[in-house]
């Protein structure tokens, strides 16, 4: 077992088809004890269930410092420690430069970059209180192209700022041996992106995929299931691409 024991908190798993749960399924295959956040309590409490007896389903707006630090207390109460910390959840917006409005623009970088300090902000008290603790960063393939399939400017200038937040988080705490690292996923089959793909936009996409397929859910929990586990304890402040060569650099 890789995660054996170890307290793991995704943000945005509640999602059937989303990264997160898939996230959820492989840690709690390898043993962690995980607990799922979401915005809906029902869905969290719902998809924490659906894993096996042990994990915990918390509701939680990552926008918000204080549900974010009642996530932290929760576990903590329930579970005595935090030993990773996947920064999932996130949204996008398929708004081009010039239409971009303050309200979509506030939108997309408060979940996706301000949702991500603030959630880390939760865990490491504990995770230094503890000296040890591994922090996963969701950033995107679009914040190293300049754009994405779907998401407009906005999305990738949040993610290319997720990208930076993680590697100065992994300089700050890497004395108190917390781990901050950073996946940029390529297209990932998920609910997000399932019903805007037609047969012939996911045949222009593959042709420039080495690897011939786009990704799935399950691509992306594995990287992160290997971020969170020992076999990166020599790992921090590093890009995790998980693409299928769509970018390679």
């Amino acid at each position: 077992m890789l995660v054996e024991n170890k307290v793991v908190i995704v943000t945005g798993a509640a999602s059937p088809r989303g990264i997160g749960k898939a996230t959820a399924r492989a840690l709690a295959a390898q043993g962690a004890k995980v607990v799922i956040v979401d915005l809906q309590r029902d869905a969290a409490e719902a998809a924490a269930a659906d894993l096996g007896e042990g994990h915990l389903g918390l509701r939680c707006d990552v926008t918000d410092k204080t549900s974010c630090e009642a996530v932290a207390r929760d576990t903590v109460a329930r579970y005595g420690r935090i030993d990773g910390l996947i920064n999932n959840a996130g949204i996008t917006q398929p708004v081009r430069t010039l239409d971009i409005g303050a309200a979509n623009f506030d939108a997309v970088i408060d979940v996706n970059l301000r949702g991500t300090l603030y959630m880390s902000q939760a865990v490491l008290p504990q995770m230094k209180e503890q000296q040890r603790g591994s922090i996963v960063c969701m950033s995107s393939v679009s914040a190293q192209r300049g754009g994405g399939i779907f998401g407009g400017p906005h999305y990738s200038a949040a993610k290319a700022g997720v990208l930076g937040l993680a590697k100065a988080m992994a300089r700050e705490f890497g004395g108190d041996r917390i781990r901050v690292n950073s996946i940029t996923p390529g297209l990932i089959q998920t609910d997000i992106t399932g019903d805007k793909l037609t047969t012939e936009m996911r045949a222009d996409i593959i042709k420039g995929i080495p690897l011939g397929r786009l990704g799935d859910a399950a691509d992306v929990a594995n990287a992160c299931l290997f971020l969170v586990s020992d076999l990166s304890s020599y790992l921090t402040g590093i890009t995790l691409d998980v693409n299928g060569g769509m970018l390679i650099h």
